[in-house]
């Protein structure tokens, strides 16, 4: 993993720089229940979601667009589509930071490229919500650009919103390093613009241009 001429660090966010504290499925079954929709299997409600959001091709900016993808989900289990009883509090359940936790590589390997003079931004396709939580968790500080699809009007594995941040930095798409967990998105989106990128797979390092952890993140820019 040949990192030299690296100016700047970007770094998607969901799975790779936070998870969900209990798993969707979990989550959305124990609002359910909250509501009066009991026994719900969790592993089914995660499969369904994962097909759902899936199906729904791309980035996912509005609350609109996710209350399509929840009553999908749910669709058959329930007499009451979710978006006319209990989607509002699985929506502003994942705005709270209290929903997610931070992976424990991620504060260490901030703060070393930080202190070794790395400029820090994030490329990341979420919604609204997404400002509001990175400064919840208290790592909006860490980040000099912070580029999110909602704003942008465009979404990776689009050119624009990686040239959005690279004009941010004000500096040459080869000398940023972009870091994401998915292969299309994060990795070929970026190296389509000219970016340099590695795919970050946790716990399962792959070899090449892969890491299994943030750590490695921080020797190959060593």
């Amino acid at each position: 993993m040949n990192l030299s001429g690296i100016r700047a660090v970007t770094f998607d966010v969901g799975n790779t720089l936070i998870e969900p504290r209990v798993s969707v499925g979990e989550t959305y079954a124990e609002i359910a229940a909250a509501h009066g929709v009991r026994g719900l299997s969790p592993i089914e409600i995660e499969t369904r979601f994962r097909a759902a959001f899936r199906a729904h091709g791309g980035a996912v900016n509005t609350r609109d667009e996710w209350a399509r993808i929840v009553d999908t989900t749910f669709a058959g289990l329930v007499t009451q589509p979710p978006s006319e009883t209990f989607f509002p509090a699985l929506f502003e359940h994942f705005a709270q930071s209290s929903a997610w936790q931070i992976f424990d590589d991620v504060l260490p390997t901030l703060d070393d490229l930080s202190q070794r003079g790395f400029r820090l931004g994030i490329i990341s396709n979420w919604d609204a919500r997404l400002r509001p939580l990175l400064t919840a968790l208290g790592l909006g500080k860490h980040f000099e650009a912070i580029v999110v699809s909602c704003e942008a009007r465009c979404a990776k594995p689009s050119r624009g919103i990686f040239e959005s941040a690279a004009n941010l930095f004000k500096l040459p798409e080869g000398e940023i390093l972009h870091v994401g967990d998915d292969l299309q998105t994060d990795v070929q989106g970026a190296r389509a613009v000219g970016f340099r990128s590695v795919q970050i797979v946790r716990d399962a390092p792959i070899g090449g241009d892969g890491i299994g952890s943030l750590r490695e993140l921080s020797l190959g820019l060593g």
